[in-house]
């Protein structure tokens, strides 16, 4: 069923990063992204000293996520900064603590902007599941929280930077972390049907990193292969603050429940 609602585009967009050790990483990127974003929506430029105040905030924070939501005001932007600690099992996350995916029809995706409205996911979320967007034609694009990638034989696919989904930050690094690594990664259409016959699936995103995806549908994923683990590493070392994050315990490979990885 398409979801019903669509994001509030008053409510503005905002951006999630990742702080270790007191260290926003990649705000250089999640500015330049908030940028783009107020600047083909609204025509304005986020405030004025937001970098500095991103950076006083995570002062003092040992591993922790710091949403920063910008909307229009009338006179220009207004910036709302929230901190909060992330459980060092939740930073790239071992095979028990991946995600399990529903899936839901999100006709045309959410597109390039992360959107401070989050009613359309809310509605279609769940406390177990985490929801896998598709468009019609059973055309994977993206999680709700984020990007989607698949294993097939020596190769990764992911979906294009077409304009429908969110050109995330992890993605970007995964992406630069598996040419490093001599992965070829293709970025184009992702059929379902694909995704479920994968050797690997995983996720990545801005504060988790690479995450693995159990299952979808209930239906078992294999567990975290040669592939997955090569770009979380690469990740790691592309977050130059990363691996202090305390000490959080390496990913384990585990095979799924119905299926062994192959």
């Amino acid at each position: 069923m398409d979801a019903p609602l669509t994001p509030d585009p008053a409510q503005g967009v905002f951006e999630t990063l990742l702080v270790v050790g007191g260290e926003p990483v990649e705000l250089g990127a999640h500015l330049d992204r908030l940028r783009s974003s107020l600047e083909a929506l609204f025509a304005t430029a986020p405030p004025t000293g937001l970098g500095e105040e991103i950076r006083e905030r995570a002062q003092g924070v040992r591993l922790g996520r710091l949403r920063v939501a910008v909307a229009p005001d009338g006179t220009g932007t207004r910036a709302v900064l929230a901190v909060e600690d992330v459980d060092p099992g939740d930073f790239f996350p071992a095979w028990a603590r991946g995600a399990h995916l529903r899936s839901h029809v999100y006709a045309g995706g959410l597109g390039r902007h992360k959107w401070a409205d989050r009613t359309p996911l809310q509605r279609i979320a769940t406390a177990t599941a985490l929801p896998l967007l598709l468009d019609r034609g059973e055309e994977v694009l993206e999680a709700s929280r984020a990007n989607v990638f698949v294993a097939v034989g020596e190769a990764l696919v992911t979906a294009a930077d077409d304009g429908r989904i969110l050109p995330g930050i992890a993605r970007a690094g995964a992406i630069a972390a598996a040419a490093e690594a001599g992965i070829e990664v293709e970025e184009r259409t992702l059929a379902l049907a694909e995704l479920l016959a994968a050797d690997e699936v995983f996720l990545t995103g801005s504060v988790r990193g690479v995450e693995p995806a159990r299952s979808l549908d209930g239906t078992p994923l294999p567990g975290p292969g040669e592939l997955s683990r090569r770009v979380a590493a690469g990740l790691r070392r592309r977050w130059p603050a990363a691996p202090a994050a305390a000490a959080a315990p390496a990913p384990a490979a585990a095979p799924s429940p119905g299926r062994p990885a192959r």
